[in-house]
């Protein structure tokens, strides 16, 4: 079948190839989601990789197409650390990584052959892998994950920062709590099983706008949370559950829980 919907191109993005009789079983021990279903076909998992005290260092989508090896598509910003990391954990196991020569593309709609849906939300539409040059920008991804309260690398998502389960990966089946152990399994579990949370991500309504990193205020002046991503009037907070009522501010912005 003709590829009649090629889709933009994603930017600064590094995709890796992963061969080795061991490249399944390393991962599936280092990262918070269960990698077992590419073992027997294609398909596409996200997951993140943890500190030992279980704060976010990476999340990236790990994927199998058909007949093929393990791909890692990840931000390029993120890529350089994690690759030290992951040669770190290799030790002896039968594992190379080494760049593919395919490339990334996203879009919304009829998905081409070679592409794979995303699997945190359906609004964000599929990823594709070959080689296939994307086209321009076109889509405001920004206004998706507004909408929908999905986290971006090094925007909401920072390295030794960050908790997954605060931004969402449950929601946007990020985490497997049955996959058994991985580094920072132990603090992620106890986050979701022992204790109520009390920080997260949310979607504010805004009159003017921040910039991206802004403290968010109570009235009384008391620290609330953070300020990311914008969009149409609305944007991705991470609160305080306790203090995130009335209105809040954000530099010259007023904002409060959508």
């Amino acid at each position: 079948m003709t590829d009649l919907t090629p889709g933009e191109a994603a930017p600064n993005r590094t995709l890796w190839t992963l061969t080795g009789t061991d490249a399944l079983g390393f991962l599936q021990g280092l990262v918070s989601n269960d990698l077992r279903p590419l073992q027997d076909g294609p398909g596409i998992v996200w997951a993140a990789l943890l500190t030992p005290q279980g704060k976010y260092l990476a999340d990236f989508f790990v994927l199998r197409q058909a007949d093929g090896p393990l791909l890692i598509d990840i931000a390029s910003s993120l890529a350089p650390d994690t690759l030290r990391r992951l040669t770190l954990y290799r030790l002896h196991a039968d594992v190379q990584i080494a760049p593919s020569p395919l490339q990334v593309r996203r879009g919304l709609g009829a998905m081409p052959d070679d592409a794979l849906p995303d699997p945190r939300h359906p609004a964000l539409g599929w990823r594709a892998y070959g080689h296939t040059a994307g086209g321009p920008p076109q889509i405001d991804w920004d206004a998706i994950r507004v909408q929908h309260l999905i986290p971006e690398s090094r925007i909401e998502l920072i390295p030794d920062d960050s908790y997954i389960l605060e931004h969402g990966f449950e929601r946007l089946h990020g985490v497997d709590f049955r996959k058994g152990c991985y580094v920072g399994q132990e603090v992620t579990a106890r986050m979701k099983h022992k204790t109520d949370l009390r920080k997260g991500l949310a979607r504010v309504v805004m009159e003017g706008a921040a910039p991206v990193g802004s403290e968010i205020l109570t009235e009384e002046g008391k620290p609330a949370g953070t300020l990311y991503t914008q969009s149409d009037g609305f944007g991705i907070a991470w609160l305080r559950h306790d203090r995130a009522t009335g209105i809040l501010s954000a530099g010259q912005a007023r904002l409060w829980l959508d």
